[in-house]
């Protein structure tokens, strides 16, 4: 893994809000080239919020996000284009165009490339879905003809087509069976074997993070936090997620809702 100070992804200081309300308060991020990061935190804490502003999807209201020391929303429409394809998206429910068989899907990443025949991109897909563990039979196939554990396969075989140095992956496991959704973690893994990526995974999955994360960061939700407190919880190895001196991480990391239902009933007294 790269030197701490070798930070492929630094977030200072971001603040979003969408009218009048605020999603991320201060947030403070460093990620060095080969981290394996997991976000994890309730819904509705700004977790994806984070991972867009990361990828310049979404403007902070105040601090800076840079990659690979640029800031990412100081940069024209063409410069921003040109970062964005040394990212890989792997989106919740895979997000395949479902005109197109699976071998068009791979490789539409390749579209806004020239100078490759179609032998090289045919080459190139089986090549990526082997990386998956996808055989070349499933390129002709409709993404509907496929089930939910190998659409996200495919998913994850686009976002690495171009070899891209930050792969996000955003809810990789959600609506997959606890077998197919280790094959995820899986791969992931192997991902990161083969390739000198970093990653960024969002996820409710404690499986997920405890198994694939170098580190894990747990953000909070701002209306649930006093003024003055950080809205990061929890920042550190997964192995020690269990013995956090904050119980709000450990009530989120063993799934206790005891305190939580106790606030929604105080919430329902006071409407």
């Amino acid at each position: 893994m790269a030197a701490e100070d070798d930070a492929l992804v630094e977030v200072q200081r971001v603040s979003v809000q969408f009218g009048s309300q605020r999603i991320l308060r201060d947030i403070s991020l460093r990620i060095p080239r080969g981290q394996t990061v997991v976000l994890i935190g309730e819904s509705g804490c700004g977790k994806s919020v984070l991972m867009k502003s990361i990828i310049g999807l979404v403007k902070p209201a105040s601090g800076r996000v840079e990659f690979d020391k640029r800031d990412m929303h100081s940069l024209n429409d063409k410069e921003l284009s040109r970062e964005r394809k040394r990212f890989g998206f792997v989106f919740q429910n895979a997000a395949l165009f479902d005109s197109m068989t699976v071998g068009q899907n791979v490789a539409f990443p390749l579209k806004q490339h020239a100078g490759y025949s179609h032998a090289q991109i045919e080459e190139l897909v089986i090549s990526k879905l082997a990386e998956v563990g996808l055989p070349r039979t499933v390129i002709l196939k409709k993404p509907a003809e496929l089930s939910g554990g190998m659409r996200k396969r495919v998913g994850l075989a686009r976002a690495l087509m171009l070899n891209p140095e930050l792969v996000v992956y955003d809810e990789p496991t959600t609506g997959l069976d606890p077998i197919m959704s280790d094959v995820i973690n899986e791969l992931i893994l192997r991902t990161r074997r083969n390739n000198p990526v970093t990653s960024i995974v969002v996820t409710h999955d404690m499986h997920t993070a405890r198994k694939v994360a170098d580190r894990v960061v747990m953000i909070y939700p701002l209306v649930r936090l006093d003024e003055g407190e950080d809205q990061v919880l929890y920042d550190g190895p997964p192995e020690e997620m269990d013995d956090c001196r904050d119980r709000r991480v450990r009530q989120f990391v063993h799934g206790e809702a005891g305190e939580r239902l106790m606030e929604m009933s105080l919430e329902d007294t006071s409407v």
